[in-house]
């Protein structure tokens, strides 16, 4: 019975993965046609779909590498508390990055520590996810990926957390150029919102105008 709740957890999170997946995949899509706006490091020169390419595809080729179990053997009752807990974070996650995604509309643009690229006449939104946090997408995979490695038990996970910082780093790229486009709107709009833990209650966020972070 409890490898049925296991494995039934680890298809829910595959299933939470693709739908993440599918809603990325599609606004980059979109973006992959749109006019450049302000860039920042590599994307000053290649657009940024290029330089995400450049990251990602040897990225994920390691992730399938390391896809073996952990040498970790636990009892049932842990197995049943890491399953619970892994699951609560990663629906978070899951559920952070998708509000985020869905609150961005047609202003997500991919992103990667080599370089980020905002579009032309950027707008900053202060909506939705991004009125509780400035870094939704972000904070929902770092959530992910903790839920991941418990649920999942792998060394890919182990690589994908120990990667994570790159997000720290994308962060502050975006919020520099983000910075340099709106100037006195985004620095308002930062001192209203956090970066990375979501603040709830009737005073959370601000509205500032229409203008828009990435992710």
């Amino acid at each position: 019975m409890l490898d049925g709740f296991e494995i039934a957890g680890r298809i829910a999170g595959f299933v939470v993965l693709a739908a993440c997946w599918v809603t990325a995949a599609a606004g980059a899509m979109r973006g992959a046609g749109a006019p450049r706006g302000r860039a920042g490091r590599l994307a000053r020169r290649l657009r940024v779909h290029t330089v995400y390419l450049i990251g990602a595809v040897p990225y994920f080729a390691i992730c399938g590498l390391l896809w073996r179990p952990l040498p970790v053997s636990l009892s049932a009752g842990w197995r049943v508390a890491v399953l619970v807990v892994g699951g609560v974070l990663g629906a978070a996650g899951g559920g952070l990055y998708l509000w985020g995604r869905l609150s961005l509309g047609d202003m997500y643009n991919v992103a990667s520590s080599l370089g980020v690229e905002l579009y032309p006449h950027h707008r900053l939104i202060t909506t939705g996810a991004y009125r509780r946090v400035r870094h939704p997408m972000y904070a929902g995979l770092i959530l992910g990926g903790l839920g991941g490695l418990l649920v999942y038990r792998t060394w890919a996970l182990v690589f994908m957390l120990a990667t994570l910082p790159g997000a720290v780093i994308k962060a502050r790229l975006e919020e520099r150029l983000l910075a340099e486009e709106l100037g006195s709107e985004w620095a308002a709009y930062a001192a209203g919102v956090p970066a990375w833990f979501p603040r709830w209650g009737p005073r959370a966020g601000r509205e500032v105008t229409e203008k828009e972070a990435m992710t």
